[in-house]
């Protein structure tokens, strides 16, 4: 491993997971632990297992992008590897640091593995977002149709996981950058919060700046996915998620795509509070009526 990489490591209520994954960084600098207010013993479970790691304790959630941001600043190592709670390294990160060291190269990203060791295909390597991709999915297409080729280009169906390449949008739960070229592109967008798409326009300007991200097979994670959102309400993953895509689409796309999609998802999210009424729970209902709302103010457009 290498005294030159730090691991940002953010948390939210990830007492289970945190010990494993702190366990397997054994090798590389002292990691940091950003803990956005978590209400678990994630903090103790750190103190008593890990007392050596850089811990932060927010005394509210700040988000996904402006913890990462916190812990870049309280570092200095040449090379940051971004790593979730809830994923553990299995093999060696050398080669990551290898390929960031090539011209051209501004980040690596390894494969994440399930909890059977299977590539997390659809998560793990994905290409960047167009205004297709988010039509097709906000209008409920992808569900009705999975197999469509705009959800197959996205989604990458076909990739070979085996294959070290060039790719566009990897996965923020396994991702190494180097410094210089993060805060040339100015580092994560805080305003991507509290989560979601914060990666995905980091990939994108990372693009735009003519950086290759490289995707390297031999170095893996265990992740378990998704275990953040089991303490959010459906309420704040809906708007954060619908909120995020058009803060996304207006700062990537011309100012007419982004009012077009502004359309499509109010279409969308119609749609799916009209099918809540009858078929969904209350929780549901509250939760798209609650995005509709936001999509004519200015807190989602902006």
């Amino acid at each position: 491993m290498n005294q030159k990489v730090v691991a940002i490591v953010v948390t939210y209520n990830s007492e289970r997971q945190i010990a494993s994954c702190l366990t397997a960084l054994e090798g590389l600098a002292r990691p940091v632990v950003i803990d956005n207010a978590s209400s678990d013993e994630t903090c103790a479970v750190i103190e008593q297992v890990h007392p050596e790691t850089t811990l932060f304790r927010n005394s509210e959630n700040l988000g996904f992008a402006a913890a990462v941001n916190q812990g870049i600043a309280a570092s200095d190592e040449p090379f940051i590897l971004l790593l979730n709670p809830d994923a553990y390294l299995v093999k060696p990160i050398d080669d990551l640091v290898t390929r960031c060291l090539m011209p051209g190269i501004g980040a690596a990203a390894g494969r994440l593995l399930d909890s059977k060791g299977r590539t997390q295909f659809g998560f793990n390597i994905r290409a960047l977002p167009t205004a297709m991709t988010f039509m097709f999915e906000t209008l409920g297409w992808n569900r009705l149709w999975p197999s469509n080729p705009v959800n197959r280009c996205y989604r990458l169906k076909g990739f070979d996981d085996t294959k070290e390449q060039d790719v566009e949008q990897p996965a923020g739960a396994f991702l190494m950058l180097r410094r210089d070229v993060l805060e040339a592109v100015g580092g994560l967008d805080e305003q991507f919060r509290p989560l979601w798409f914060e990666d995905v326009d980091l990939c994108q300007r990372l693009h735009n700046a003519g950086h290759r991200i490289r995707y390297v097979p031999g170095c893996m994670a265990r992740h378990e996915g998704a275990h953040s959102l089991k303490s959010a309400t459906l309420e704040l993953q809906h708007v954060a998620w619908y909120g995020n895509l058009l803060r996304f689409s207006g700062k990537h796309f011309s100012t007419w795509v982004h009012l077009w999609l502004v359309l499509v998802i109010l279409i969308g999210v119609l749609g799916r509070w009209f099918w809540s009424l009858t078929m969904g729970s209350q929780n549901e209902r509250n939760s798209y009526a609650k995005v509709l709302r936001s999509l004519v103010s200015r807190d989602l457009r902006q």
